[in-house]
């Protein structure tokens, strides 16, 4: 039986120092030869093929972090050692010294390593069809590989029995974005997220991650990004929770974040189960004595910070070991992220989704200065009156955080400055996240505007300002008006910037229920309206028009016109009632309804007389209840029901010929007649006179005792013979 154990004694020991471990190399050679030989059953080590590989010359000398002896120990513990200072080539290296030419094909293959190195042997050495693969190691390698189901890992710590230092991390989020921003870094979120939960990992096991922000306080954080560079300020807390960081909220200001995480880390290392290693992440000097506190209990300290931004007090502490977080991360310039951005956008798919396009701190500088542009008549603005109308409508919540977000909008090439304009600033219009914004911001003022002004009503619906934005063509742009969430974010943006203002007022027929409405805000610059909304139909004049004369011009507001009529009657006549609520009508047909087709269809048959609207007293509440009831001696709902019972009577043929009910046996039933019947088929599924025949599509099953179907047949019976 061919077993083999490849030690990456390089990787492994490196392991244990960026994480503090102390170990016992002489017990750790020994116990990883002797799990080895347990685990693949032999009978003792010596049956088992052991090689460490390392690059062996730099564990020689005083300067080596581990015993010059390293080389000795795992010599004497029964390993073959391999000497690999190139670890490129490390595993084509161990292939054709030890695979290549043995005959035997492994059984057992261990890799005590947390290196992806060494992972190209799994592939091309030769093993037997029972064999086992077990990577050991401190960070499972295999995850997200194809190898994840195939190769058994296990934690080599728990296998030596490690026993690995607890980590607690308390991140001045606040102090560590503004520090970035300070130093010219986009504060990537996700990536930073990602780096500060690995360089905890690199120190041991994690109990506690904490981040202190303003949370929520809108502007009092720098613009934070995602890897695809939209602005999810208001997402962090619940992107921090999604990483087992927990997003403690402070109010704004320095000496709230510096009490608040002061008091939790003494706290902390006072319990008997306390955290052996304690990280902050911050630069404040005003933290010195909460780190000595710390030493002073025998805690390993480390601190995260910015270079440029960290305290000298902080840099000089003997007892604190200093890593700066451009080290450990990737952090992207304004610039360069502005330009890559760019670049991305230029060379990406035309099939490939759009990212969504939502509300950003980049929305308050290109809406106020649009404001400041609309006031001045011109479009060069001054930064100093950019920033502190960011102040007046809450977008930063001072001046050095205005001063730092046009700087950044400046840097991505959002806003530019103007050369020799003593220190003015303009949009630049051709920059997609200016045109988008200026295209969404307008389409829904000029929305608002135009309702309020044609149809003369003190403010707008939010429900009805929702519906008339998803009809919106102009919005119609990659990442754009995919949901009503996406909408009312827009809304609440512009709520936000002091544009529109969003209030609760008593509903007309039950003051106890408060609805949301949307009013222009009086101190908004008004814009010029276009004379027709584009995406509107025109007014017509109802009166006297024909459903075939509908058909042409409106085909949809005529479907819909029919389906409003028979659904109504339906109602009306099976429970009895004279009307039906209008609410749950729209409900009931609004798969059909394309954005205001429901609404014209209503609107035509009551200028028509076939359909009233009132307010109607409902015996199931206190309140009343907006209905529709039917005019049924008008001649629109005379063609409509009088065809209705025409194709139910068909149907009604075909059920009593046992004949299949499709398409294909309606239209051999009345071939003379042009029935829309996709139509009318849909018509009666909604209505559940036809149900589908599962399994077999276009096919129809005939609910016979419906209450409509019943009806029509009682009164075939006095015209028998009769189709119609």
């Amino acid at each position: 039986m061919a077993a083999y154990l490849i030690v990456d004694v390089d990787d492994l020991l490196q392991q244990f120092i960026q994480r503090g471990i102390s170990v016992d190399l002489q017990e750790m050679a020994v116990g990883l030869r002797g799990s080895a030989a347990l685990a693949a059953g032999l009978i003792g080590p010596d049956k088992l093929k052991a090689v460490a590989v390392a690059d062996w010359n730099q564990y020689h000398g005083q300067n080596s972090s581990f015993s010059p002896n390293t080389r000795r120990i795992f010599q004497t513990a029964g390993y073959e050692l391999f000497d690999m200072p190139h670890r490129e080539s490390l595993a084509d290296s161990l292939i054709m010294h030890y695979f290549s030419f043995d005959p035997e094909p492994v059984d057992e293959l261990i890799l005590a390593t947390s290196s992806v190195d060494l992972i190209p042997l799994v592939q091309r050495v030769k093993t037997t069809r029972s064999a086992r693969i077990r990577v050991w190691g401190s960070q499972n390698i295999l995850l997200d590989t194809p190898y994840a189901s195939e190769i058994v890992f296990q934690p080599l710590e728990s296998l030596l029995g490690i026993q690995t230092k607890n980590v607690a991390v308390y991140v001045d989020f606040e102090n560590i974005a503004i520090s970035l921003t300070e130093q010219g870094y986009t504060v990537n979120l996700d990536h930073l997220i990602e780096r500060f939960v690995g360089q905890a990992k690199a120190h041991g096991q994690v109990v506690k991650m904490a981040a202190y922000a303003p949370w929520g306080q809108r502007g009092s954080l720098p613009p934070l990004v995602d890897s695809s560079g939209r602005e999810v300020a208001d997402e962090a807390p619940s992107r921090l929770m999604l990483a087992n960081i927990d997003p403690v909220f402070n109010l704004p200001g320095k000496n709230s974040a510096d009490m608040r995480i002061a008091r939790d880390v003494i706290t902390d290392a006072g319990h008997t189960d306390a955290a052996d290693v304690y990280i902050m992440a911050t630069g404040d000097r005003d933290f010195n004595q909460v780190l000595n506190s710390l030493r002073a209990r025998s805690k390993q300290v480390i601190v995260w910070s910015v270079r440029g931004s960290t305290s000298r007090q902080i840099e000089n502490n003997p007892g604190v070991t200093v890593e700066y977080i451009e080290d450990f991360t990737n952090l992207q310039t304004h610039s360069s992220w502005g330009a890559a951005s760019a670049s991305a956008s230029a060379i990406a798919p035309d099939d490939e989704p759009a990212a969504a396009f939502t509300p950003s701190q980049w929305s308050s500088v290109i809406i106020q200065m649009d404001r400041l542009s609309a006031r001045s008549g011109t479009d060069a603005v001054s930064s100093d009156e950019l920033v502190a109308q960011l102040q007046r409508v809450g977008a930063v919540v001072s001046q050095a955080r205005g001063e730092d977000l046009v700087m950044q909008a400046i840097s991505l090439g959002i806003v530019k400055a103007i050369p020799g304009g003593n220190g003015s600033v303009r949009l630049d219009p051709n920059h997609q996240i200016v045109d988008k914004t200026r295209v969404i911001t307008s389409r829904i003022v000029v929305r608002v505007q135009r309702t309020l002004q044609v149809r003369g009503w003190e403010y707008v619906n939010y429900g009805f300002l929702l519906k008339g934005l998803a009809m919106d063509r102009d919005l119609d742009r990659p990442g754009c008006n995919y949901s009503d969430q996406w909408r009312s974010d827009w809304i609440d943006c512009l709520v936000r910037e002091q544009v529109l203002v969003r209030e609760l007022i008593p509903h007309r027929h039950n003051p106890d229920d408060l609805v949301p409405v949307i009013k222009m805000n009086p101190n908004f610059e008004l814009q010029v309206l276009e004379d027709v909304m584009p995406d509107e139909p025109p007014s017509l004049d109802w009166e006297g028009l024909s459903l075939q004369a509908l058909d042409g011009q409106e085909p949809e507001t005529s479907d819909m016109a029919r389906r409003v009529v028979v659904s109504v009657e339906q109602f009306t006549s099976f429970r009895g009632f004279s009307w039906c609520p209008l609410g749950s009508l729209h409900k009931r047909l609004l798969n059909h309804d394309s954005g205001i087709t429901f609404q014209r269809a209503v609107e035509y048959l009551v200028a028509n007389g076939a359909a009233d609207v009132n307010e109607y007293p409902n015996p199931q509440s206190n309140f009343f209840t907006k209905g529709i009831s039917l005019n049924l001696a008008s001649a629109v709902c005379r063609q409509i029901l009088s065809d209705r019972d025409v194709f139910i009577r068909m149907l009604l043929t075909l059920y009593e010929r046992n004949m299949a009910i499709s398409q294909e046996t309606i239209r051999q039933l009345d071939w003379d007649r042009d029935w829309d019947l996709e139509l009318w088929l849909s018509i009666m599924e909604s209505e559940n006179v036809l149900n589908g025949v599962p399994g077999r599509p276009g096919q129809y099953s005939l609910f016979r005792t419906h209450h409509t179907v019943n009806l029509v047949a009682d009164a075939r019976r006095e015209r028998p013979g009769s189709l119609r």
